[in-house]
């Protein structure tokens, strides 16, 4: 089993929650507050908490969780870490809100014969979260010295990459994959439109940063913008 939490930048951490695939982060102000990007699948609470301890921060110190998207392996474990921690309310983008609220998972592509076939079948979810607050593309926090919210559609309505200018950290959430530590395309059928998720990827290629950190696999430290640079080159020829 690996370290609990990774400090890839000041004060910012990545929280395995199951091995590399599945990730969450913490970042710390300096007054100890917590912001917690992503809550994993329902039972990863449990690794948030040992992750939070090895770093000194309990769940009280948790004043913010921000959701990436309204996926279950992204929400699936927001309502019961909300529900323990010091956050009053879950941030997410303004298109994901009410997927949050009602605990259900936006739309399939349609276009694949796979998202067609899923579709059809019970959509599943994960327990709704209830207080949600909505952001905007291009909003800046007022976490750990501001984290830029950049509206990277596609693979749901709402979904967003974080820009945290201080630390030169991008985190992609799942605009891009870096699975077994090689950058992929999310699966198409899980996304909404996967055409637009390649399409708004590149407003990735645009921003200043220095580590490029991913819901799903491991971080690319000190050539992250080169690595997804070449990626979208590669990909979007």
């Amino acid at each position: 089993m690996g370290a609990p939490a990774i400090e890839i930048g000041p004060g910012i951490y990545r929280i395995p929650t199951l091995g590399d695939f599945i990730n969450s982060f913490a970042l710390v102000d300096s007054d100890g507050q917590v912001t917690l990007v992503d809550c994993g699948l329902k039972r990863a609470p449990a690794r948030i908490v040992r992750g939070l301890e090895s770093i000194g921060r309990h769940p009280r110190d948790v004043t913010r969780i921000l959701l990436t998207h309204a996926h279950n392996d992204h929400a699936g474990g927001a309502a019961r870490f909300a529900a323990r921690s010091g956050a009053e309310s879950v941030m997410a983008h303004t298109a994901d809100a009410d997927y949050l609220r009602s605990g259900s998972m936006p739309p399939r592509d349609a276009t694949t014969g796979i998202g067609r076939l899923i579709g059809r079948l019970p959509a599943g979810g994960f327990s709704p979260v209830h207080a949600v607050t909505e952001l905007q593309d291009g909003q800046l926090l007022e976490v750990a010295g501001g984290l830029r919210v950049l509206h990277t559609p596609g693979h749901t309505p709402g979904h967003v990459s974080l820009l945290h200018p201080d630390s030169g950290v991008l985190i992609t959430g799942d605009a891009i994959f870096n699975m077994r530590a090689r950058m992929t395309w999310p699966f198409a059928a899980f996304c909404t439109s996967f055409e637009q998720t390649r399409s708004t990827a590149r407003i990735l290629a645009d921003q200043e940063y220095s580590t490029a950190a991913f819901t799903h696999g491991p971080e690319i430290r000190g050539t992250g913008r080169t690595a997804i640079r070449d990626f979208l080159r590669r990909k979007n020829r």
